[in-house]
């Protein structure tokens, strides 16, 4: 996103990401001879989930990483499951959390301060760019609640459901692009590759290999994903970007990691009690 943001919008960046990714899962659905959803109500359910999920966040982080280091916007990223937790507080009643999902709600809070360098006035830090990259974690949170209660059962595979979603975003960014940027003046290679990487190798088989591992191990081993995103992306901002590691951005990347982990652990069922004579 950082290096594409250097000759496009990020709108353009969000919006070439979708059209590769979309791409990608077109053509694995093409392949495996999937149906696509036929329900009009699940198609306008996928609308919203593509803009929580995809359109909203993808522009949000692209914004973001103007004026952030990539690595802070991958360390907001695994904030994710901690917006999770307070959303499905309040969207998902079934889902009541455990005090220990609560702990890890303050630990996961107390990480992201020592992020942002709480005690210094986080100086040094873009505060909008930031917040941007938190709303875009927020989106996902909010995102995936939602297709909890309104996608677990459209008849379609997952990999379909999961292509129409891009597709219907790759619209949605078709739309409003041309609304809010004009076409970009040079077309440098280096942009135009990392673009489609993001798109090609970061959404679409991104979205195969999440696919197929939720598939094989369920959904709980799939989220774990999440916790190696800020590790990829500091070491990547540092050695391909050159940026800037502070020691309490890895600190409070673990801080984070440690209480998003605990917001993900359910409580182990009681053994029932022999009936009394």
């Amino acid at each position: 996103m950082k290096v594409g943001n250097e000759a496009f919008a990020p709108l353009q960046v969000t919006l070439g990401r979708m059209v590769f990714g979309t791409a990608v899962l077109g053509a694995a659905v093409a392949v495996k001879r999937e149906r696509l959803p036929r329900s009009p109500r699940t198609w306008g359910h996928l609308a919203v989930a593509a803009f929580l999920l995809n359109s909203l966040p993808f522009t949000l982080f692209a914004t973001a990483e103007q004026t952030i280091p990539s690595m802070l916007a991958g360390i907001c990223n695994a904030a994710t499951p901690l917006f999770s937790m307070l959303v499905s507080l309040v969207a998902l009643s079934e889902d009541r959390p455990s005090r220990e999902r609560f702990a890890g709600v303050g630990v996961g809070f107390i990480g992201v301060l020592t992020v942002l360098g709480a005690w210094q006035g986080f100086s040094g830090q873009d505060p909008k760019g930031t917040l941007m990259a938190l709303t875009a974690a927020v989106s996902y949170a909010v995102g995936w609640a939602y297709v909890r209660r309104t996608l677990t059962s459209t008849g379609s595979s997952h990999l379909a459901v999961s292509a129409s979603q891009l597709l219907l975003g790759t619209v949605q960014l078709l739309v409003v692009t041309p609304f809010f940027t004009s076409m970009p003046d040079t077309w440098p290679a280096k942009s135009v590759l990392s673009v489609l990487a993001l798109g090609a190798l970061g959404t679409g088989v991104a979205f195969l290999i999440q696919y197929g591992l939720v598939a094989e191990k369920g959904p709980t081993i799939g989220a774990m994903v999440t916790y190696l995103i800020p590790i990829v992306a500091t070491t990547a901002g540092v050695v391909l970007l050159g940026e800037t590691l502070h020691w309490n951005e890895p600190v409070g990347a673990v801080v984070i990691l440690v209480g998003a982990a605990l917001t993900q652990r359910r409580p182990k069922p009681r053994p029932a009690r022999d009936p009394q004579p």
